[in-house]
């Protein structure tokens, strides 16, 4: 199963997202680089099997209008949420390359900061930035003066999955994956959306520079 929710049109050796698996899991969360207006996503599959199945459990587990055969769900996409993604899919490609274009230009401007870790784009992947995440000692702090200064910076996310309430009984306590740890007390994402100006990203690099100075 390929966990794909944040890769629409992202590729490794020119193979793109959903096709390293059996089945793939998109998200259309509004906030993703494809999104619906509402809540909405897909699992894409070359399995008649797993297809049958999957298209009975999003729908009550149903074989028919009125019959059940298991348990199932009711997680139909509406019509309203497929004709937004209809539309919009026509503009994926354009705003990939706009928030690679904006990638780059962070690169670039925050390239040689003391104390900032950059993301690393593989030579041969091509990367979507769903978020444009760099790595900081100093990340709460470095929010804190983000947000002072109109820049709506994020951490995604704060607590490791094993840290987790929901994970209690798999009896992990903190240290138990130190690596993961730190990198949860360390990233920061910074505003990443196609329809980001170069003026705006210039700002935005040039208040890390000062934080920096100021640290």
């Amino acid at each position: 199963l390929e966990d794909a929710c944040q890769a629409h049109n992202a590729a490794f050796n020119n193979k793109k997202a959903g096709h390293y698996s059996t089945a793939a899991a998109f998200s259309f969360y509004p906030g993703k680089n494809l999104g619906a207006y509402g809540d909405a996503g897909i699992i894409t599959t070359n399995n008649d099997e797993i297809a049958r199945k999957i298209r009975m459990l999003r729908d009550h587990g149903r074989t028919s209008k009125y019959e059940s055969i298991e348990e199932g769900f009711s997680s139909r996409m509406d019509g309203i949420q497929a004709a937004v993604l209809n539309t919009k899919l026509n503009h994926l490609e354009n705003w990939t390359e706009m928030r690679r274009k904006n990638a780059k230009l962070y690169n670039k401007l925050l390239q040689g900061i003391k104390g900032i870790i950059l993301p690393i784009e593989h030579e041969k992947a091509k990367h979507v930035y769903h978020l444009y995440v760099i790595r900081t000692e100093q990340r709460d702090n470095l929010l804190d003066f983000l947000k002072k200064n109109g820049i709506s910076a994020g951490i995604h996310y704060p607590i490791p999955l094993h840290l987790q309430p929901v994970y209690k009984h798999l009896n992990h306590k903190e240290g138990d994956f130190p690596i993961t740890e730190n990198s949860s007390k360390e990233i920061l994402s910074l505003p990443m959306f196609p329809e980001l100006t170069q003026e705006q990203i210039t700002y935005i690099c040039e208040k890390i520079k000062e934080f920096n100075k100021e640290a």
